[in-house]
């Protein structure tokens, strides 16, 4: 069974300590083969989910940060950030793992919606959140997820009523889903099938989602 190399979380603690070019390059080595691990720990949750979902790409996420409009100008993140995207347009949304000593977590859902998606959720919300509030009450749900998260609007979106009944469903800019992790669990052996578990239980949810977005307010087909 894929397990994730142990060696992860004394690696980014001791960036965290030794965030400099110097160290990093004295480290290279070592950083590459974590790196490698990874990847391969990602393939395999794509071989293992894809018979049942639709990812055309995993990304592991460059350690180098942009620092060029940023106060802090440590060179490296402290993380591997690894995302899975859905293949589109018929598939919306998308998982990720967040590999960080003390702050690992799964991620799954839309992180930055464009205005006319965005729009197009809320109207649908507007009209019928019955179905999105069954999904997020369901168990198979609960027993994999902390809930739903992610930006919102203090009020309510322009020209939307903010006495609506489904307002604090309507209002947000995100439409997040995690589940935090401990060191404890992202090393135990039994990682890789809590991850693909996670992922196939949100499922439903991305699925609810596509829908909408691949459909007008009256359900004709977009695509």
């Amino acid at each position: 069974m894929p397990v994730v190399n142990p060696d992860i979380l004394p690696f980014f603690k001791a960036l965290e300590q030794n965030n400099n070019r110097e160290w990093f390059e004295s480290q290279k080595p070592r950083f590459k083969s974590l790196e490698d691990d990874v990847k391969a720990f990602g393939l395999q949750i794509l071989n293992a989910i894809g018979p049942s979902e639709h990812i055309d790409k995993v990304k592991l996420f460059r350690i180098y940060r942009d620092v060029r409009f940023s106060n802090d100008k440590t060179p490296y993140k402290t993380h591997f950030g690894m995302a899975f995207h859905r293949e589109k347009p018929l598939y919306r949304g998308g998982y990720y793992i967040h590999i960080k000593p003390g702050a690992s977590f799964l991620g799954a859902g839309f992180w930055d919606p464009n205005k006319e998606d965005l729009y197009r959720i809320r109207k649908e919300l507007e009209i019928d959140a019955a179905e999105l509030r069954t999904l997020l009450n369901a168990k198979s749900f609960a027993t994999h997820w902390d809930g739903l998260t992610g930006e919102e609007l203090k009020t309510a979106p322009k020209n939307f009523n903010k006495e609506h009944p489904d307002i604090d469903l309507i209002r947000k800019k995100q439409y997040i889903f995690t589940k935090k992790l401990s060191d404890q669990e992202v090393l135990d052996p039994a990682f890789y099938d809590r991850v693909c578990n996670a992922f196939l239980a949100l499922r439903p949810l991305l699925d609810y989602f596509s829908a909408v977005l691949t459909t007008n307010l009256n359900g004709e087909p977009l695509y």
